[in-house]
């Protein structure tokens, strides 16, 4: 899931070129990574790579991977270091497709470690606030998501106030099982790594318990509200082979380019419902 910024109204941090160039107007919208809470990076970075590219049959050994020269003080060595893997973007069959359960023989195992391992930095590298295993075109139930206190800095304070949006360490969780705790709800804009370049407002509960096991097998229970509980909704969805534009608010939807514009008459009101 990307993060939520109030100029892309996305769930991920925007470039800080695109942050200085922008200008902000005044919407009835209060929002991403999805986010989808979409920033590029709010700090000093490179523009984002948007360029689709074609996704390479994933691998967890380093000696099955494409690799690239490493940067050093000591150049020339000839030192080699593993390419993380692309983003899955839509179309892809493993995104709209099923995943199935990690094995508990495989828990714990290098594979599965090593899987974990990428997809965390394929998450803070996006940078996002989510992210499942399908995603790096791994059917597997693995989702891992964080929030963070400079991600949500670069947010208006009416804004996070208003999404019910805090920092959370870093979460692990193998086979998880979402159920809503109450049937209060709350529209705000989604994003997707995805599907880049678009957002649309997506409906989802408040308070939502996850439970599931830790990347070393210990069974795990999360209590979530407000954002936290968004990105947990947004990530299970990848593991029933869900996006968010299959449960968006069709008529919100839009490119990046035009979240500052209105909404359509007729659309629901941003917020809790």
């Amino acid at each position: 899931m990307e993060t939520l910024h109030r100029f892309s109204h996305r769930l991920l941090p925007i470039p800080f070129a695109e942050k200085c160039l922008k200008t902000t107007t005044n919407t009835p919208f209060l929002k991403t990574h999805i986010p989808i809470s979409k920033p590029g990076s709010f700090y000093p970075k490179p523009p984002f790579n948007t360029n689709f590219t074609a996704r390479k049959p994933y691998s967890s050994s380093p000696s099955s991977s494409s690799s690239i020269p490493r940067a050093s003080w000591f150049l020339g060595l000839g030192e080699k270091k593993q390419k993380s893997p692309d983003i899955v973007k839509a179309g892809d069959p493993v995104l709209h497709e099923p995943a199935r359960e990690v094995a508990p023989d495989e828990i714990g195992s290098d594979r599965i470690q090593n899987i974990i391992d990428d997809m965390v930095k394929v998450m803070r590298t996006a940078p996002g606030v989510g992210l499942a295993a399908p995603q790096i075109g791994i059917p597997l139930k693995i989702i891992v998501l964080e929030d963070t206190k400079e991600y949500i800095s670069y947010a208006p304070k009416e804004e996070t106030k208003a999404q019910d949006r805090h920092p959370f360490d870093l979460l692990v969780i193998l086979n998880p099982k979402l159920k809503n705790k109450s049937n209060k709800t709350a529209l705000f804009f989604e994003g997707c790594l995805s599907v880049d370049g678009f957002r649309a407002v997506v409906e989802r509960y408040l308070e939502v318990e996850v439970t599931g096991l830790s990347r070393y097998g210990q069974p795990i229970e999360i209590d979530a509200s407000g954002w936290q509980a968004r990105i947990l909704q947004h990530e299970c969805d990848h593991l029933d082979g869900t996006l968010y534009v299959d449960k968006m608010v069709s008529r919100t939807f839009r490119t990046v380019e035009n979240l500052d514009l209105p909404l359509a008459d007729g659309c629901p009101k941003l917020g809790v419902r």
